[in-house]
């Protein structure tokens, strides 16, 4: 990862980690003995960064056996471990998942996580590497999509597949596949409507969609979520509502430069089992990049 892509996720995740360095510094300054205390405080710290209870319970748990099978000195030998310990909680990175060729991607999420956003901006980035890429509007309800989407496709420099608004959004999907194989467009994106996972009938659209890519893309088709790391704990339950009804690849995780919460991450990939593919640090068409654990835990632990 590039100096600075890892400064923008340090950017980023300042609140995050401004609020746990804060709890940090207090169990330093009471000095340098681990202590019961000093154990369960570390937990309630890294609990308060919403990292969920059974993560943070077992990374302490972790890092209590290190001190004692090396015999770490103090308090500050073991918050020097705690990098490596949060970075353990992820898995190991295989191949990007959107790097694959070809591809069928279909975006979905609750309203306002800033799914619309995010497909521009992978788009962006896979136009800028020489990809063939094409969007497909499926949010046919709200009256701004097409017209957000058509900004972001100009900016990325790509074309854009849509239908009238109200029209059946399975339709643009089938659209959109039919333009990409005349094209010989390698990277299909298709943006769909926000809605509650709660919304029976909306979600059983979304299957619709997603049987309609399966049955007529020629690429291999991957379902991402995009999650909105501001919800915190709520997100999680949403990503499994998700899942259930549609069998989720992945998450892209936004917003994270608008939470201190940015532990989020951790009860992500632990409670779901399925990959971060992307982390958003900001509005910009760059502020969205592949998911690295170490940067990651360096950026939300600190760095002394």
């Amino acid at each position: 990862m590039t100096t600075r892509w890892y400064k923008r996720i340090a950017e980023g995740l300042t609140r995050s980690r401004d609020e746990l360095r804060g709890h940090l510094n207090v169990l330093l300054q009471r000095g340098p003995d681990l202590d019961e205390e000093f154990w369960t405080d570390l937990e309630d710290a890294l609990i308060g960064a919403d990292m969920g209870v059974t993560a943070a319970t077992e990374l302490v748990e972790r890092l209590r056996d290190a001190a004692t099978r090396e015999a770490l000195p103090d308090k500050q030998a073991v918050l020097d471990r705690l990098i490596a310990e949060v970075a353990a909680e992820f898995p190991e990175p295989g191949a990007d998942l959107l790097a694959r060729k070809p591809l069928t991607v279909v975006f979905v999420g609750i309203n306002g996580t800033g799914k619309t956003t995010t497909v521009a901006k992978i788009a962006k980035a896979a136009s800028d590497t020489g990809r063939k890429v094409v969007l497909g509007s499926a949010d046919t309800y709200r009256a701004a999509a097409n017209e957000q989407l058509e900004v972001w496709a100009a900016r990325a420099d790509v074309p854009l597949v849509s239908r009238d608004r109200g029209a059946d959004p399975a339709s643009v999907a089938f659209d959109t596949l039919r333009y990409a194989r005349k094209g010989g467009y390698d990277l299909v994106l298709i943006d769909t409507a926000g809605r509650l996972h709660t919304a029976a009938d909306l979600m059983e659209e979304l299957r619709k969609i997603d049987r309609v890519a399966n049955r007529e893309s020629e690429a291999t088709v991957v379902t991402l979520m995009v999650l909105d790391a501001t919800t915190g704990q709520n997100g999680i339950a949403q990503a499994r509502s998700f899942d259930d009804a549609l069998g989720l690849d992945g998450i892209v995780l936004t917003k994270l430069d608008g939470t201190a919460k940015g532990g989020i991450a951790i009860a992500i990939a632990r409670d779901l089992g399925m990959p971060i593919v992307r982390i958003g640090v900001g509005e910009g068409i760059d502020d969205l990049k592949p998911f690295d654990p170490h940067d990651f835990a360096r950026a939300l632990v600190g760095e002394r």
